[in-house]
Protein backbone atom coordinates (compact mmCIF):
# COMPACT_ATOMS: atom_id res chain seq x y z
CA UNK A 1 0.00 0.00 0.00
CA UNK A 2 1.60 3.24 -0.33
CA UNK A 3 2.46 5.91 2.05
CA UNK A 4 -0.79 7.86 2.71
CA UNK A 5 0.90 10.81 5.17
CA UNK A 6 -2.04 13.33 5.13
CA UNK A 7 -5.45 13.08 4.26
CA UNK A 8 -8.41 15.94 3.82
CA UNK A 9 -11.50 16.54 2.84
CA UNK A 10 -11.89 20.05 0.99
CA UNK A 11 -14.01 20.87 -1.71
CA UNK A 12 -12.03 23.16 -2.97
CA UNK A 13 -9.39 20.32 -4.19
CA UNK A 14 -5.92 22.53 -5.01
CA UNK A 15 -5.39 26.18 -3.82
CA UNK A 16 -2.92 28.16 -2.73
CA UNK A 17 -3.34 26.91 1.17
CA UNK A 18 -2.81 23.39 -0.05
CA UNK A 19 0.27 24.55 -2.45
CA UNK A 20 1.84 26.40 0.60
CA UNK A 21 1.00 25.29 3.50
CA UNK A 22 -0.27 21.27 4.20
CA UNK A 23 1.89 19.73 1.75
CA UNK A 24 4.94 21.55 3.44
CA UNK A 25 3.39 20.71 7.08
CA UNK A 26 2.68 16.76 6.13
CA UNK A 27 5.85 16.65 3.84
CA UNK A 28 4.06 15.41 1.22
CA UNK A 29 5.95 14.60 -2.53
CA UNK A 30 2.46 13.36 -3.96
CA UNK A 31 -0.67 14.61 -4.43
CA UNK A 32 -3.23 12.41 -5.21
CA UNK A 33 -7.23 13.47 -5.50
CA UNK A 34 -9.98 11.17 -5.65
CA UNK A 35 -13.38 12.74 -7.39
CA UNK A 36 -14.99 10.50 -9.83
CA UNK A 37 -16.17 14.05 -11.60
CA UNK A 38 -12.48 16.00 -11.59
CA UNK A 39 -11.01 12.52 -13.40
CA UNK A 40 -13.31 12.83 -15.60
CA UNK A 41 -12.86 16.57 -16.40
CA UNK A 42 -9.85 16.99 -18.82
CA UNK A 43 -9.57 20.70 -18.33
CA UNK A 44 -10.18 20.78 -14.58
CA UNK A 45 -7.33 18.08 -14.66
CA UNK A 46 -4.98 20.47 -16.80
CA UNK A 47 -5.64 23.61 -14.72
CA UNK A 48 -4.76 21.47 -11.33
CA UNK A 49 -1.75 20.07 -13.17
CA UNK A 50 -0.60 23.45 -13.93
CA UNK A 51 -1.16 24.68 -10.31
CA UNK A 52 1.59 22.17 -8.69
CA UNK A 53 4.82 22.52 -7.78
CA UNK A 54 7.49 21.19 -10.46
CA UNK A 55 8.82 18.86 -7.44
CA UNK A 56 5.29 17.83 -6.56
CA UNK A 57 3.29 14.93 -8.12
CA UNK A 58 -0.26 15.26 -8.75
CA UNK A 59 -2.52 12.25 -10.00
CA UNK A 60 -6.09 12.69 -10.06
CA UNK A 61 -8.59 9.03 -10.25
CA UNK A 62 -12.17 8.18 -9.62
CA UNK A 63 -13.17 6.24 -6.71
CA UNK A 64 -12.03 2.47 -8.29
CA UNK A 65 -8.62 3.83 -10.04
CA UNK A 66 -7.74 5.19 -6.81
CA UNK A 67 -8.11 2.71 -4.70
CA UNK A 68 -6.29 0.34 -7.34
CA UNK A 69 -3.27 3.02 -6.66
CA UNK A 70 -3.36 3.28 -3.47
CA UNK A 71 -2.99 -0.52 -2.60
CA UNK A 72 -0.47 -0.96 -5.19
CA UNK A 73 3.27 -1.23 -3.99
CA UNK A 74 5.14 1.52 -1.70
CA UNK A 75 6.89 3.46 -4.30
CA UNK A 76 8.62 5.59 -1.87
CA UNK A 77 6.11 8.48 -2.31
CA UNK A 78 4.64 10.48 0.96
CA UNK A 79 1.38 10.62 -0.20
CA UNK A 80 -1.34 13.77 0.95
CA UNK A 81 -4.95 12.31 0.09
CA UNK A 82 -7.74 15.02 -1.46
CA UNK A 83 -11.25 15.00 -1.84
CA UNK A 84 -14.48 16.75 -1.87
CA UNK A 85 -16.76 14.45 0.56
CA UNK A 86 -16.05 11.79 3.62
CA UNK A 87 -18.42 9.67 1.18
CA UNK A 88 -15.50 9.16 -1.20
CA UNK A 89 -13.01 8.31 1.71
CA UNK A 90 -15.75 5.81 3.32
CA UNK A 91 -15.61 3.79 -0.33
CA UNK A 92 -11.70 3.75 0.04
CA UNK A 93 -11.64 2.15 3.40
CA UNK A 94 -14.59 -0.29 2.85
CA UNK A 95 -12.22 -0.76 -0.20
CA UNK A 96 -9.71 -1.88 2.61
CA UNK A 97 -7.46 1.50 2.28
CA UNK A 98 -6.04 2.11 5.60
CA UNK A 99 -6.49 5.39 6.97
CA UNK A 100 -5.32 6.73 10.65
CA UNK A 101 -6.89 10.45 10.31
CA UNK A 102 -8.66 12.35 8.46
CA UNK A 103 -8.60 16.51 8.78
CA UNK A 104 -11.78 18.38 7.60
CA UNK A 105 -10.74 21.28 5.97
CA UNK A 106 -13.03 22.93 3.63
CA UNK A 107 -16.91 21.89 2.81
CA UNK A 108 -18.58 24.94 1.32
CA UNK A 109 -22.32 25.82 2.57
CA UNK A 110 -24.71 24.89 -0.15
CA UNK A 111 -28.57 23.47 -0.89
CA UNK A 112 -29.00 20.77 2.21
CA UNK A 113 -26.34 21.25 4.11
CA UNK A 114 -26.17 23.19 7.62
CA UNK A 115 -23.15 24.52 9.08
CA UNK A 116 -21.39 22.01 11.51
CA UNK A 117 -18.52 24.14 12.52
CA UNK A 118 -16.74 27.27 11.46
CA UNK A 119 -16.94 27.44 7.63
CA UNK A 120 -17.97 23.57 7.07
CA UNK A 121 -21.40 22.82 6.23
CA UNK A 122 -22.62 19.51 5.45
CA UNK A 123 -25.81 17.28 5.03
CA UNK A 124 -27.20 14.55 7.04
CA UNK A 125 -25.54 12.02 5.03
CA UNK A 126 -22.56 13.64 4.96
CA UNK A 127 -22.65 13.55 8.85
CA UNK A 128 -23.28 9.50 8.79
CA UNK A 129 -20.12 9.65 6.13
CA UNK A 130 -18.08 11.10 9.00
CA UNK A 131 -19.41 8.77 12.07
CA UNK A 132 -18.98 5.99 9.80
CA UNK A 133 -15.24 6.47 9.73
CA UNK A 134 -15.13 7.64 12.94
CA UNK A 135 -16.79 4.19 13.99
CA UNK A 136 -13.90 2.68 11.76
CA UNK A 137 -11.63 4.19 14.52
CA UNK A 138 -9.96 7.11 12.10
CA UNK A 139 -9.07 10.34 13.76
CA UNK A 140 -11.67 12.59 12.27
CA UNK A 141 -10.75 16.03 13.06
CA UNK A 142 -11.64 19.80 11.97
CA UNK A 143 -8.11 21.97 10.98
CA UNK A 144 -9.13 24.80 8.61
CA UNK A 145 -5.59 26.47 8.56
CA UNK A 146 -2.30 24.65 9.47
CA UNK A 147 -2.11 27.04 12.42
CA UNK A 148 -5.79 25.83 13.88
CA UNK A 149 -5.07 23.36 16.58
CA UNK A 150 -7.24 19.98 15.86
CA UNK A 151 -11.17 19.21 17.34
CA UNK A 152 -12.17 16.19 17.32
CA UNK A 153 -15.80 16.15 14.57
CA UNK A 154 -16.97 13.41 17.28
CA UNK A 155 -18.47 16.65 19.14
CA UNK A 156 -20.81 17.84 16.19
CA UNK A 157 -22.15 14.76 14.55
Amino acid sequence: MKNIVWTRIDDRLIHGQVMTLWIQHASANEVVIVDDAVAKDSFIQMVMKSSMPAKISLKIFGIADAIEYLNGEDNGKRVLILVKTPGTLVALTDAGIQLDSVNVGGIGAKAGRRTLYKNISTSEAENQDLRNLIDKGIKVFFRVVVTDSEELVEKYV
